[in-house]
């Protein structure tokens, strides 16, 4: 445990600490508390990071746990938010940084008015894209099943191969026309359009290239190594599932980091309900949060989690797709970040406990 957390757990007084030293006591508490927000709705995000990577091969698990992290935490956490004023606004990442640090008194637009302001066209991007990756794990061909009758009978259109798609289409067309504001409507339609078109092409292009390797004991070896390479391997791991290689390793490292950022817009924008510092949020959100989503990722995968306990998956996709369908609701209400959290907690707390009573009946203690 220590030598899948400790380095989370380093990591998180340290960034401590510099909020410390940044920014005194206050900062300190703001950044305790933004990491504590990353985490609670990280869980399933882990989860689904966790399926992918136990079919990629050593090199690409090495670059997800690395590169990776500092793609989510230089990225989605401090460049992203400064990206978004820069487009929104006009300024460049220098200025919108300088805004962000020292925000204007004259009644001008903050560096938060500016990220805020983008939120439908954010959250549109990312629920289409999240909605996608819910609606494709509804449809396909399942040996176990969770809300069964929800599942069993969507998968009958599993030969259908638009499916997914017309019913995404769908949800956006009502989000644009039924939630969204009148003024925000056709920048709904394109940024979902453009969410949807990502998922397309990013999940596509990892099925073209994906490799199927021959079954034998070797290749079938669980490579839980690669994610601690002094770690033993764990007997319970995911010991059947084929591993991507080469191009295919490729398409799943950018699909899980597509995936990422998906998942970290509602945390980025609801960071600003906290402080629109943008050294706190990558403080909080990026070292603290994306570190430990990176920990349970290896311990799912070390573990074999997801092979002892059946419903995790199922949970973690429901859960994406209830914060796919909060995120399309909140471009035109507010929803509070602690109902994003518990709903995602609720569910996967529930796949395990599903978990839990499937294995009990399946082997009774005599």
């Amino acid at each position: 445990m220590i030598r899948i957390f400790g380095v989370s757990i380093a990591v998180t007084v340290a960034a401590l600490v510099v909020a410390f030293v940044y920014g005194g006591p206050t900062a300190l508490l703001l950044t305790a508390i933004l990491g504590v927000l990353e985490i609670s709705l990280s869980f399933d995000n882990a989860v689904i990071n966790a399926t992918v990577l136990q079919r990629m091969n050593e090199f690409w698990q090495r670059m997800f746990l690395t590169v990776g992290v500092l793609l989510a935490v230089f990225g989605m956490r401090l460049a992203f938010p400064l990206v978004i004023v820069w487009v929104t606004a006009g300024l460049d990442p220098v200025e919108a940084l300088r805004l962000a640090l020292d925000p204007p008194t004259d009644g001008s637009p903050t560096y938060e008015d500016i990220v805020v302001g983008a939120h439908p066209q954010i959250a549109a991007f990312g629920g289409m894209f999240l909605l996608m990756l819910f609606l494709d794990f509804l449809v396909a061909e399942k040996e176990i099943t969770w809300i069964s009758w929800v599942e069993r009978p969507l998968m009958r259109l599993h030969g259908l191969d638009r499916a997914p798609v017309v019913i995404a289409m769908t949800v956006l067309v009502v989000t644009a026309v039924v939630v969204a504001p009148a003024d925000e409507a056709v920048t709904v339609m394109i940024a979902g359009t453009l969410g949807t078109i990502t998922y397309l092409v990013v999940n596509g292009l990892g099925d073209f290239f994906h490799v199927d390797r021959p079954a034998s004991p070797e290749l079938d070896a669980p490579e839980s190594d690669a994610l601690e390479p002094d770690a033993p391997r764990a007997a319970a791991g995911p010991s059947t599932v084929a591993k991507a290689a080469g191009r295919a390793g490729f398409f799943a490292f950018l699909y899980l980091e597509v995936l990422d950022a998906s998942f970290s817009f509602d945390g980025v924008i609801g960071a600003f309900a906290i402080t629109a510092d943008p050294i706190l949020i990558a403080l909080g959100l990026g070292l603290i949060g994306a570190m430990f989503v990176r920990s349970l990722t290896v311990y799912l995968v070390r573990r074999g989690t997801l092979a002892e306990y059946v419903y995790l998956e199922h949970g973690a996709h429901w859960a994406i797709g209830a914060l796919a369908l909060i995120l399309l609701y909140s471009i035109g209400t507010a929803v509070p970040e602690v109902v994003t959290g518990l709903v995602g907690v609720v569910l996967i707390v529930a796949a395990f406990i599903g978990s839990v009573v499937r294995r009990r009946a399946e082997n009774p203690v005599h």
